[in-house]
């Protein structure tokens, strides 16, 4: 049986204290020199590459203010670089498929904050706490039998 303890002093001698190391994030580069990260969003799907530069940012071989031409989306793909305060100091080229402008956009934000955290570790925490590590969920709901939609019934009519 378990001994009982008297004291909580006596605790500390337990096998039990000894708590797990937080882990230790290290900088994950290619061959190139670059950091690379997947983000998602809905059905977009983005592939992100980070290298040191002078803050241009390629989508499908595009500029992405001609690729995404709504101030919105260039704001939302802008943000994690502002967070991390690295404006102009990093090249982003990304690939990005599935989905809509939106979801794209999105997706975009969420792999350059991934690679920015795998080129700079200490990032992390940064970015981590305004949310932009997480990976957003929330997908269409799929249509079910005996609706018009995912949740509308059809019309009703007494007659």
């Amino acid at each position: 049986m378990a001994e009982t303890l008297q004291d909580l002093s006596e605790l500390s001698g337990t096998e039990a204290a000894a708590q797990p190391e937080a882990p230790v994030h290290v900088q994950k580069l290619d061959e190139f020199g670059r950091a690379y990260a997947t983000g998602k969003r809905k059905d977009a799907v983005a592939r992100v590459w980070v290298k040191p530069g002078s803050g241009r940012i390629t989508v499908n071989d595009k500029d992405y203010t001609d690729y995404f031409g709504r101030p919105v989306l260039q704001m939302i793909i802008e943000q994690p670089i502002l967070v991390a305060d690295r404006n102009g100091q990093y090249d982003i080229m990304a690939t990005v498929s599935g989905g809509g402008l939106s979801g794209q956009a999105g997706a975009l934000r969420h792999g350059i904050s991934k690679a920015l955290t795998y080129y700079e570790p200490e990032l992390r925490a940064i970015l981590k706490k305004v949310g932009f590590l997480t990976r957003d969920s929330r997908v269409v709901e799929r249509k079910k039998y005996g609706r018009a939609k995912a949740r509308r019934s059809f019309q009703f009519s007494k007659r």
